[in-house]
C-alpha cells in the first residue's frame, strides 16, 4: 500500500504566508497608531482637568473657576472623540481588549468625581488619584500594540513614544501636586515626597525616551521640553520651605502657568514622535505591498536577519517582563534610597546641632532652634545649611564659658 505523501513546504508558501501576516499585522497596528492621537489629546486634557481642579479645591473655589469649566468641556469633547474612533476589535488582543474595557469604564466614573469636586466633599489629593486611575488606563493601552509589531525599529519607536508619555504623566502629576502645596501655602512631608518622586520618576522616563529617538528630537526636547529656570525655582521652594508671606496663590497661579506651558510643549513632541511612528508604520506597508519579487525579498530579508543586532530583537519580547521587574526594582530603590537618604541627613544635622553646642554653649533645643531659623531666613532646607556649617567648621573660634 503506498504512503500518501504530504506536499512539499517550499519557500514560496511561506513568503506568501509571511508576506500575508505583515500586511494584517502592520494595517492592524496602523489602526491603532492613528488612535494613540486621540489617547494622547484626551490625556492631555485629562491632566489639565486635574491640576485646574486641584487649585480649584485648594482655594476653596476662589481660584480658576473659569478654568476648570473650560477644562471639563474640553475633556468631555476629547472623550467622545476617543470613543467615536476604537480600534478594529477584530484585530484587538484579549489584554488590548480589557484595557479599553477598563478605560471607558474609567471614563464614565468622571461625572461622579467631578460632582464631589464641584461640592468640595473631596481631599485634594484624592481626587488627583481618580484622575491618575483614568491616566494610567488610557496610557497603557500603547503598550499593548507592541505585541503585533515584528519590526524592531518600529518597535523600538514605540517604545520611545510610551516612555515619553509616561514622563509626560509625571510631570502632569508634578503640576497637580504643586498646585496643592502653593495654592495651600504649605508642603506636608508626604506631599513633598510626592512631588520629588514626580520629579525624579519623569527624568527615568524621559532618559530612556532620549535613548532611542533620532537627534533633532534630543533637541526639540532639550530647547522645549526641560523646566526652565524659574520652574526649577518653585522647585526649590516646593522641596524645601515656602516664605512666609501672602504671595503663595499668586505663586500657585504661576506654578500653574509654567507646567501648562512645559506640558503644551511637551504634548507637540508627543504629536511628532506619534506622526513619525506612523511615517514608519506606512513606509514598512507600502513596502509589504510592493511588487518586488519573492526571490529579491528572501534573499534581503534573509541578509536583514543574520545582521540583525539580537538584543535588540530579545527586547521587543522580553519588553513586558523587564518593565515589571523594572518598577518592583525601582520601587525598592526608591525606598531605600529616600531611608539612606534620611538617615545621611539627620547626622549631618546632629554633627551641625554638636558643633553648636560645643562652639557656642548653646542646649541641644537651642542649637535645633537656630538652624531651623537658619533654614528659613535663607530659604533652604535644614541639611544644606548643616553641610555649610561643617564645612567651615575649622574656622569657627571656640566661645568659652564665663
Amino acid at each position: 500500500m503506498a504512503i500518501q505523501s504530504r506536499p512539499a513546504q517550499d519557500a514560496q508558501a511561506w513568503f506568501r504566508f509571511a508576506r500575508e501576516r505583515e500586511r494584517s499585522q502592520l494595517e492592524a497596528w496602523l489602526s491603532v497608531g492613528e488612535w494613540a492621537s486621540q489617547i494622547s489629546h484626551l490625556v492631555h486634557m485629562l491632566q489639565r482637568e486635574r491640576g485646574a481642579s486641584n487649585i480649584w479645591l485648594c482655594s476653596g473655589g476662589q481660584l480658576f473657576a473659569r478654568e476648570h469649566a473650560f477644562c471639563v468641556t474640553q475633556t468631555d469633547e476629547r472623550a467622545d472623540a476617543f470613543r467615536a474612533a476604537p480600534p478594529s476589535l477584530a484585530s484587538s488582543g484579549s489584554l488590548l481588549a480589557w484595557r479599553m474595557a477598563c478605560a471607558l469604564w474609567s471614563l464614565e466614573q468622571l461625572p461622579a468625581l467631578r460632582l464631589r469636586i464641584r461640592a468640595r466633599d473631596i481631599e485634594p489629593v484624592e481626587a488627583m488619584d481618580g484622575f491618575n486611575q483614568t491616566i494610567r488606563h488610557l496610557v497603557a493601552l500603547l503598550p499593548e500594540a507592541s505585541e503585533t509589531v515584528d519590526d524592531a525599529s518600529l518597535a523600538r519607536a514605540l517604545t520611545a513614544l510610551y516612555s515619553f508619555m509616561q514622563g509626560k504623566e509625571l510631570a502632569g502629576q508634578e503640576r497637580a501636586t504643586g498646585a496643592i502645596g502653593f495654592t495651600q501655602g504649605a508642603f506636608s512631608e508626604p506631599l513633598r515626597q510626592r512631588l520629588a518622586d514626580r520629579i525624579d520618576g519623569q527624568q527615568r522616563c524621559f532618559e530612556t525616551f532620549l535613548s532611542l529617538v533620532a537627534a533633532d528630537i534630543r533637541d526639540r526636547f532639550y530647547r522645549h521640553g526641560e523646566a526652565t529656570r524659574e520652574l526649577e525655582q518653585l522647585r526649590r521652594l516646593a522641596c524645601t520651605r515656602l516664605p512666609a508671606d501672602d504671595d503663595n496663590r499668586a505663586r500657585a497661579v504661576r506654578w500653574f502657568a509654567l507646567q501648562t506651558s512645559r506640558l503644551d510643549a511637551l504634548r507637540d513632541i508627543e504629536e511628532a514622535l506619534i506622526a513619525g511612528l506612523l511615517t514608519q508604520a506606512r513606509t514598512l506597508l507600502a513596502r509589504a505591498e510592493s511588487n518586488e519579487s519573492p526571490e529579491a525579498v528572501l534573499a534581503r530579508r534573509a541578509s536583514e536577519s543574520f545582521a540583525q543586532d539580537t538584543p535588540v530583537a530579545l527586547e521587543r519580547h522580553l519588553l513586558p517582563l523587564v518593565r515589571q521587574q523594572a518598577r518592583e526594582v525601582e520601587s525598592l530603590t526608591r525606598q531605600l534610597a529616600s531611608l539612606q537618604a534620611s538617615l545621611e541627613e539627620r547626622k549631618l544635622i546632629e554633627r551641625a546641632k554638636s558643633l553648636l553646642i560645643s562652639h557656642q554653649q548653646l542646649s541641644e533645643e537651642q542649637a535645633w532652634h537656630q538652624l531651623r531659623k537658619l533654614a528659613m531666613d535663607q530659604n533652604k532646607r535644614m541639611v544644606e545649611i548643616a553641610e555649610a556649617m561643617l564645612a567651615v567648621a575649622q574656622l569657627w573660634p571656640v566661645t568659652r564659658k564665663e
